[in-house]
């Protein structure tokens, strides 16, 4: 027999945060409880089983920190909320929506979503030499920018070095127009539009004149010594053995790495191995080291990516 209950929620602009564009949020949450839920104004009606309702009214008060400010809410939050019910992590989870890492330009608050991220991010304010895995749209290098660039807002580090190797993914670097740098610019679009939430865009020619931030391909690295530097290698997957040696012992004193990666975006020769496979094999026990790995459940895109990652992983199997 269905059985209905009400939340009556504080506000207008509560009820917007917990619904989500086109109530997106509220079919989530559906599919992760079975129940029905409908917001009528500032009432939340959900009806099903008992057993439905009372894991619906859960998980919904669970995100109550973030909806009862307006806060926006993304899938990942709800999938997390539910992984902090199912494990009873709820601690946990409140330090997660609460620890609010950045701000962007516009004000927007930055923060783990999941607690894979948040175990990234304390891995990286730990470690000297962070290694992240991990598919599209799970934060890898996002945050990593973001960490880094509240560092160099904050004087802890004289320079922000982020850098990448200019492997074409099925496009040749030949066809594009301009010099060398030109034609690299477009590997490196995914670190400028990071650097941008946190930076005045008019400003960043200036600071990268003083060298306080470098954007450059992985080949500029060789034969340098990077001290009192926060260095971030993007698209590690992408480098042959020999160049991860290379930029991995560029690490100078009072300097900080993050190396990045997703091993199933691999656009290498196929009888080339990757760096990023290797390293991860011959240091897996070196102390100093951290390694963190984010999965599918971490996306914190469009709903939809999270569903492609997945499709393309058990297409793998």
């Amino acid at each position: 027999m269905a059985e209905a209950s009400t939340i009556q929620l504080p506000s207008q602009e509560s009820a917007l945060a917990l619904a989500g564009e086109q109530e997106e949020n509220l079919k989530i949450l559906a599919r992760q409880t079975g129940a029905t839920l409908v917001l009528r104004g500032q009432e939340l009606y959900i009806s099903g089983t008992e057993n439905q309702i009372e894991l619906c009214r859960k998980l919904v008060r669970s995100l109550e920190d973030l909806w009862s400010k307006g806060k926006s809410i993304s899938s990942a939050d709800i999938l997390t909320a539910r992984q902090a019910l199912d494990t009873h992590r709820q601690g946990e989870l409140q330090d997660l929506q609460r620890d609010v890492i950045a701000r962007t330009r516009r004000g927007e608050e930055i923060r783990a979503k999941t607690f894979r991220q948040r175990q990234y991010i304390q891995a990286i304010h730990k470690s000297d030499l962070t290694f992240c895995i991990g598919p599209a749209g799970t934060g890898k290098t996002f945050l990593a920018v973001v960490i880094a660039a509240q560092a160099i807002l904050a004087n802890q580090y004289d320079r922000l070095i982020l850098t990448r190797p200019a492997v074409e993914a099925g496009e040749k670097l030949g066809f594009l127009p301009g010099d060398l740098q030109q034609k690299v610019n477009p590997f490196l679009r995914p670190l400028y539009d990071a650097l941008y939430e946190f930076i005045d865009p008019e400003k960043i020619p200036n600071l990268m004149e003083r060298g306080v931030i470098e954007v450059a391909p992985l080949a500029y690295m060789r034969g340098r010594t990077l001290n009192n530097a926060f260095v971030i290698v993007d698209e590690a997957q992408n480098t042959t053995p020999a160049q991860m040696k290379m930029v991995l012992t560029r690490l100078g004193f009072r300097s900080r790495m993050v190396v990045t990666g997703d091993m199933t975006q691999t656009d290498l020769p196929i009888n080339q191995q990757s760096g990023l496979a290797v390293a991860l094999k011959i240091l897996q026990h070196v102390e100093g080291i951290a390694f963190c790995e984010l999965t599918q459940k971490d996306v914190v895109r469009h709903p939809l990516v999270q569903r492609i990652v997945a499709a393309y992983e058990q297409h793998e199997k």
